[in-house]
């Protein structure tokens, strides 16, 4: 995959969000700074710099309607950044964390946006037009270790999770006030604030990244045990699959269509994986040039159903073809 331009932002960039016409991007140069750069004549420059955390800031997102920038940070704040004239101006986010904050994700109707912790919580953020802020209510007791990332389902009401428990959880984050009735939804008929819907624990290792589909009918996520899962059917009864690849870990995913995912990770080369007509999921191609060798990518896939909660056998996890399940298998 040939690189249309190359230029060096900084040594290190913790985190980054595109403005929704992509002229623009903003960054963390692995400081307490957020750096946001236009593209100006073919050529990147400095617009602007974001001057309000204290610590490393660990997570932004640029809303695609409302033109806003949230970001958040090891100190534990947030703030949500309007543009007024030629300035961005940070408005409070009232967060109440002990711990860092290390993801962040608007909502679909960007009326929300949800926070993941170190201290095992994920804050969802509403704003409040009286106090001028963003306060936030918190789902508490629900994660055994730090959340490493948010998704929203399209809904803007369901809200799924990963975690370094090695799990991957679904709420409801209805809000009394800030939704309506006919977005409810979930596995009953009146499903309250950080209810949780569904909890999988495919994984043996950290889960990471983790993205709804279009449609919001299947989910995806990562382990740090170089699988792949994809879920349907989200409920008391969900069906899984999971795909296992010889190479490094993936980090995030992202949905390109409802039958096409990429991951990205410590292989620095994005993988594709695509369903077939029957829906079973598999490894496709590098999107990168890549020589093949004898300890190329191997990937098996395999279906599982009523993954809700429990430890999973080798035998479930790994792929059915020799070569893939012998290399799954002696990574456990």
């Amino acid at each position: 995959m040939a690189a249309v331009a190359v230029h060096q932002f900084a040594q290190c960039i913790t985190c980054h969000a595109w403005s929704p016409d992509h002229s623009m991007v903003a960054f963390c140069p692995n400081n307490n700074e957020v750096h946001i750069y236009k593209l100006v004549n073919d050529k990147w420059e400095k617009v602007h710099v974001l001057q309000k955390h204290d610590q490393i800031v660990s997570g932004i997102d640029w809303s695609g309607k409302s033109n806003r920038i949230v970001s958040v940070s090891h100190d534990r704040n947030s703030y949500v950044w309007n543009r007024e004239g030629p300035e961005w101006v940070p408005t409070l986010v009232i967060l109440r964390l002990n711990r860092a904050a290390l993801c962040v994700r608007w909502s679909p109707k960007e009326n929300k946006f949800a926070v993941g912790s170190g201290a095992k919580t994920v804050c969802v953020c509403y704003y409040e037009q009286e106090n001028n802020w963003w306060v936030s209510k918190v789902i508490r007791k629900k994660h055994d270790s730090s959340v490493t990332s948010v998704a929203w389902h399209p809904n803007n009401i369901l809200l799924a999770t990963t975690s370094t428990d090695g799990k991957c959880r679904v709420f409801s984050t209805f809000i009394k006030g800030v939704d309506t009735r006919e977005s409810k939804t979930g596995s009953s008929s009146d499903p309250k604030f950080g209810e949780q819907i569904v909890q999988l624990d495919l994984s043996s290792s950290w889960a990471f990244g983790v993205k709804w589909s279009p449609s919001g009918n299947t989910l995806a996520y990562v382990g740090h045990n170089s699988m792949i899962y994809f879920v349907d059917d989200i409920g008391p009864s969900p069906l899984a699959q999971n795909v296992a690849f010889r190479n490094l870990p993936l980090r995030d995913v992202l949905f390109v269509s409802e039958k096409m995912v990429i991951g990205v990770g410590f292989d620095c080369n994005p993988m594709v994986f695509a369903a077939d007509k029957s829906g079973l999921w598999s490894f496709i191609r590098f999107l990168g040039e890549r020589k093949e060798s004898l300890s190329g990518p191997k990937s098996g896939s395999q279906k599982q159903s009523s993954l809700g909660t429990g430890k999973k056998t080798v035998e479930s996890l790994c792929p059915n073809d020799t070569s893939s399940s012998q290399s799954c298998r002696e990574r456990f």
